[in-house]
């Protein structure tokens, strides 16, 4: 719940500029790259139209494929599916197309900064997304072991509820530094944030999130420890990450990823769809008007890769589900990286051995969420006997886990996610048709609320996704376990190739699994930035000296390497 982080918000200097999910990991302010005259770098002319493939119609394909366009090179851009990738906005057949449903990325962070850069560059707008107890939510209910409590805050909950919100706290403060590691981001105190992160790397990386909690003795108590993982913070239970790495969940809080979020209006997966069609006022080489869209045959991406393989030149060939072979200098591979182990051919020789080892332990996250538009945001009405929103937000114990109210005003059609799940409590959905899933659902919701009847106000069928089912995904986002720092790290520095053998170089991984923010958009976007810097410096271009990029200071804050024997 939102109350349960510590807010630094309400404490820090005003003079203070906005927290950025940078992060502890690799403390590089991409929002000053992006935002910089000068622009990201260059390319030498004579490199100018080369192609380059881009493998991945998603947030991170199109934003590399966006700035190297703008470089002067000719992105070739594959996608399996549809571009968007986890940002995916579908409708209801038969209903208002205003009427729409987000099955992947649905609410980001104001910390996203080098997102919010290409949100406003499109013109796109936001705004304040209803997660539990959230100022924008009328009300939340939450219900556990089959007693239900109702509240507008945080203080109309138990006293129970306030002490696990209390415990959270301190354990961070005593386990985390929090303070201190949000004070340095804030700030942007780079030698502060390595110094404390590289003590909790080595000292937490073979912890879980579970096991944390465990060691805190605010947490001594298992019933508070189960209603964290139950109610949890900012979206609402976490007990799903519990197994999990608690470096992932520090990244989270430090940066406040998890708080104050913000929904892109219309739905998100505009973002990469207005970047195709976009025509940039400062472009090298081509002309003006030029877009993703015109630089490709009919306005499409190439379809899906079905073979990678690295030839003579140290050039990688792409071959696609046409039939179609073609030969680049560079590539960048965006798609979820265990494709490149199983619905793509690959060359061994394409990464090193302990990359490939890196790939294949990648840890990912289940999840699923089922949509219903209905008639009008009804849980708005008032019970006459109490005076209370006759439905409200929903946090439980039973099988909807999380359940979001959605409205575009009083007077229209809404959507209702009956429920958002991940991992365990999303592989017990994996088997149930669309109708099948909202009949539990509205079940269990009937069980909460015994007085409404959901089922009415429903106009159309249900859309639902489970992204572990997904052909192109096989997951929802990468999540690592205890001891998979040393992977990651191998992951997002693989743009770094000064290191590499030659005949490794030239094929760069980008992507959110790639990133240390799994799961958030912004991870998409720094490690596409990341890649179009190893892009360029592999064909010959650099950074304005005003403006260094990623790969120019990474001796300055590399993440840290923890030993390998």
């Amino acid at each position: 719940m939102t109350s349960t982080v510590p807010n630094a918000i309400e404490h820090a200097d005003e003079q203070q500029p906005p927290i950025t999910m940078f992060g502890p990991d690799f403390p590089y302010a991409y929002d000053d790259f992006l935002a910089h005259p000068a622009g990201l770098g260059q390319i030498p002319a004579t490199a100018h139209g080369t192609e380059v493939a881009v493998i991945g119609g998603g947030l991170s394909g199109v934003v590399a494929a966006y700035e190297l366009m703008k470089m002067g090179l000719k992105p070739v851009v594959y996608e399996a599916d549809r571009i968007g990738g986890r940002l995916r906005t579908v409708g209801f057949d038969g209903c208002d197309p205003s009427l729409t449903a987000e099955m992947g990325a649905m609410r980001f962070p104001p910390s996203s900064t080098a997102l919010q850069h290409y949100i406003d560059l499109v013109g796109l707008e936001t705004r304040a997304f209803p997660n539990p107890l959230a100022e924008a939510t009328p009300s939340t209910v939450v219900d556990l072991k089959g007693e239900s409590h109702y509240a507008e805050t945080l203080d109309d909950l138990p006293q129970v509820y306030r002490d696990v919100a209390e415990a959270w706290s301190k354990c961070l403060e005593e386990g985390a530094d929090f303070s201190d590691m949000n004070r340095a981001l804030r700030e942007r105190d780079v030698p502060r944030i390595r110094e404390i992160w590289a003590k909790l790397v080595e000292k937490l990386d073979n912890q879980t999130f579970y096991g944390f909690l465990c060691d805190s003795e605010a947490f001594k108590s298992f019933r508070h420890r189960e209603i964290f993982g139950q109610v949890g913070f900012g979206t609402g239970g976490w007990d799903t990450d519990f197994p999990n790495s608690i470096l992932e969940i520090l990244r989270v809080v430090y940066t406040e990823a998890d708080d104050h979020h913000r929904g892109i209006v219309g739905g998100s997966q505009q973002l990469p769809l207005r970047l195709w069609e976009r025509e940039p006022e400062k472009i090298v080489h081509w002309p003006h008007g030029t877009s993703l869209k015109s630089l490709h045959a009919d306005g499409e991406p190439r379809p899906a890769v079905t073979r990678l393989n690295r030839t003579a030149g140290n050039r990688i060939t792409v071959t696609d589900a046409d039939g179609d072979i073609r030969t680049y200098q560079a590539a960048i591979f965006t798609a979820q990286s265990w494709m490149l182990l199983s619905k793509i051919a690959c060359d061994d020789s394409l990464f090193p051995i302990d990359h490939w080892t890196a790939i294949e332990r990648t840890h990912y996250m289940e999840s699923s969420k089922l949509f219903v538009p209905v008639d009008r945001p009804f849980w708005l009405d008032k019970d006459e006997a109490t005076g209370r929103d006759v439905m409200s937000m929903t946090l439980t114990d039973r099988m909807t886990r999380g359940t979001y109210l959605l409205d575009d005003g009083p007077d229209r059609p809404a959507v209702i996610c009956l429920s958002y799940t991940w991992c365990d409590d999303s592989l017990k959905w994996l088997p149930l048709s669309a109708n099948e899933r909202m009949e539990v659902m509205l079940k269990s919701l009937g069980e909460i609320y015994p007085n409404v009847d959901i089922r009415k106000h429903i106009i159309g069928n249900p859309v639902t996704v489970s992204w572990e089912n997904e052909p192109y995904f096989m997951g929802a986002f990468k999540a690592n376990l205890p001891g998979h720092y040393r992977y990651q790290r191998r992951l997002f520095t693989h743009f770094m190739q000064e290191r590499l053998p030659e005949d490794k170089r030239g094929i760069f991984l980008a992507g959110d699994d790639i990133s240390w923010t799994a799961g958030w958009a912004e991870g998409a976007v720094q490690t596409a930035l990341n890649a179009v810097w190893g892009v360029m410096h592999h064909l010959g271009g650099e950074t304005d000296a005003t403006n260094p990029g990623p790969g120019d200071l990474f001796e300055e804050i590399a993440p840290v390497e923890l030993p390998e024997d």
